[in-house]
């Protein structure tokens, strides 16, 4: 039978449980997949920790995931995929194509009763509306890193933000991030000016080697504002937008810097924090936009973008066994502790396979 990983109910902190499920069988709309890799997210803490809607104990765990489609009668009707076909899966499940939000129903895969759908496991069904080829150039743990954060980053930088523009000035907070790792990566690639924030000098310089102009260190509230304004070019010296997913004070920290008409996307906050919106950043008409996900069509429009551009998501570890769950709980704590720079990454056992662009970016 083949396997998955579910949460176990314990106290505080809920354990990984691996266990035999039932064989998927696909209905005629849906597309047989044995899954490579699945990738975590901070949700995936958050389920864990119990800080997060509707966990299941039941359902497999992880949102994120690169797989094969598997030859299936049922499904080969209504399908254009071919048996063998490298795949990534839409984290995302109600979500057709219109730009306000979902059109009904909405849910995210992975560790919850809204949605049997998990990539913590050997084999699933998916709708195939929801999959996409893997762009060829990425290896199977980059292409289990971009569903989620890539689609999340799209959405709010070029959907949301308005200025998916060349010489447009960006700053992206909390750089190391997947998220906001893929908004650098697609900010840059449209030519825009991209400055960055972290607590730590190194996550900074790895940025500016993926293109970031500048970066300054957040925890020094009173000083890092003045320390980006002199970063600014001096043709253009303010900032067209904000892609925030840390939340806190993050108007009160950046309305002065922003143009008139700025714009700040929130798409989380994991600093648990509410932004307020000072009376100055107010007067100036700088907006606050919320961002969540994406729909099939910016997932489409993603993937397309990424393949044109050759951009690589940012993989910092690899485990490489699905039953090894002491390693897998060490890139939770990874991303407790928040040292990892880029996507953590579980390649599934029995599955691993060479590939012609395996390798570190």
């Amino acid at each position: 039978m083949p396997r998955a990983i579910t949460l176990r109910r314990a106290g505080d902190y809920h354990q990984l449980n691996l266990k035999d499920v039932p064989p998927p069988v696909p209905k005629p709309n849906e597309v047989l997949l044995k899954v490579i890799t699945a990738a975590l997210n901070h949700r995936d803490l958050y389920q864990r920790q119990s800080l997060y809607p509707s966990i299941s104990f039941d359902n497999p765990i992880l949102a994120d995931g690169c797989a094969l489609v598997l030859p299936h009668p049922e499904a080969a009707a209504a399908s254009h995929f071919s048996p063998g076909q490298r795949v990534i899966i839409n984290p995302g499940t109600g979500w057709i194509s219109d730009p306000a939000g979902p059109e009904g129903a909405y849910a995210v895969i992975g560790g919850t009763s809204t949605t049997k759908l998990g990539t913590l496991q050997e084999m699933l069904a998916v709708p195939a509306e929801d999959v996409q080829l893997a762009p060829p150039h990425l290896s199977d743990a980059e292409a289990a890193a971009l569903p989620l954060a890539g689609l999340t980053a799209w959405r709010a930088f070029h959907t949301k933000s308005g200025n998916a523009v060349l010489g447009r000035n960006i700053l992206v907070t909390g750089i190391g991030g997947g998220v906001a790792i893929m908004v650098l990566l697609f900010a840059t690639a449209m030519g825009c000016n991209v400055f960055v924030t972290s607590s730590s000098e190194a996550k900074i310089e790895r940025a500016k080697e993926l293109g970031a102009q500048g970066g300054v260190d957040y925890t020094d509230e009173d000083k890092w504002p003045r320390t980006l304004r002199n970063m600014l070019p001096r043709n253009r010296p303010f900032l067209d937008a904000v892609i925030d997913g840390a939340g806190g004070d993050i108007l009160g920290n950046t309305w002065k810097l922003l143009k008139i008409g700025g714009v700040v996307v929130s798409y989380g906050m994991t600093s648990l924090g509410q932004p307020a919106m000072p009376m100055q950043a107010v007067m100036k008409n700088i907006e606050l936009r919320g961002s969540t996900m994406g729909s099939q069509k910016e997932f489409g429009e993603m993937v397309h973008f990424v393949s044109e551009k050759k951009i690589r998501p940012v993989v910092d570890r690899v485990v490489t066994d699905m039953s090894n769950l002491d390693a897998i709980d060490g890139l939770f704590e990874d991303l407790r502790t928040g040292i990892q720079f880029g996507k953590l990454v579980v390649e599934i056992e029995g599955v691993r396979r060479p590939h012609q662009h395996q390798g570190k970016l």
